[in-house]
């Protein structure tokens, strides 16, 4: 399978915009490449889930069921999620839909939920999906304070399990900054031995940021 798992540390680094992104530029880049997302929860009525932006950014070229196999309530694990209502993730599932997006298209990015650990079935987590499906796992980390200590756990953890890292991505999610965001990636680098491949900047209008991140991302990341 060709393509990437998106993974964060923490929910709400910027991980399906990243995803959204690098869909959009390997489409305009003339690689057919779709997106997916395993499993989401919380999506608030009125708004574009992550699942539909996603479906949006591959040219709505899938149904939302293929892009997104299940969906749930409540804002919560996928795993807890399921079982307010019920019903169990399947793995195998999961890895079942993604083979067949990739039967259809060059390239699938798959975008988690939450970060690396974060249970996605009754037994297993999001680097289980990952380690089944033998994508390169992008890391979307926070550009500010915290970040550090995040994105080094989540390297460590990828290493250990032999997962393969395509990079690190710092993501300003907001207009503010603080100190430490200019001194973060050599930091990280220091401590996970990877040069973070971008700082990526803050832009308020969302047509011009998605323009931006396509841009950046694609100069430095190829699958």
């Amino acid at each position: 399978m060709r393509g990437l798992f998106v993974t964060g540390t923490d929910t709400g680094v910027g991980k399906t915009e990243v995803a959204c992104a690098l869909v959009r530029a390997a489409r305009a880049a003339g690689v057919d490449a779709v997106g997916m997302k395993p499993a989401q929860s919380g999506h608030v009525p009125g708004e574009p889930s992550d699942a539909e932006r996603l479906r949006e950014a591959s040219g709505g070229v899938e149904p939302l069921e293929a892009i997104c196999p299940y969906t749930f309530a409540a804002p919560l694990a996928p795993a807890a999620a399921a079982r307010l209502e019920g019903r169990e993730v399947s793995l195998a599932r999961v890895v079942d839909a993604a083979r067949a997006l990739a039967a259809r298209h060059a390239a699938v990015v798959v975008e988690g939920a939450g970060g690396l650990l974060v249970p996605l079935t009754a037994r297993e987590t999001h680097a289980d999906l990952a380690a089944a499906l033998g994508l390169p796992v992008l890391v979307v980390a926070r550009a500010g304070l915290g970040t550090v200590n995040h994105t080094a756990l989540t390297v460590e953890a990828l290493e250990r399990r032999g997962l393969a890292v395509a990079g690190i991505v710092l993501n300003r999610t907001g207009p503010e900054d603080d100190p430490s965001v200019s001194l973060n990636a050599a930091e990280i680098a220091r401590l996970t031995h990877r040069e973070p491949l971008a700082l990526l900047p803050w832009e308020p209008d969302i047509a011009r940021r998605a323009r931006a991140l396509g841009s950046i991302l694609a100069a430095k990341i190829q699958f």
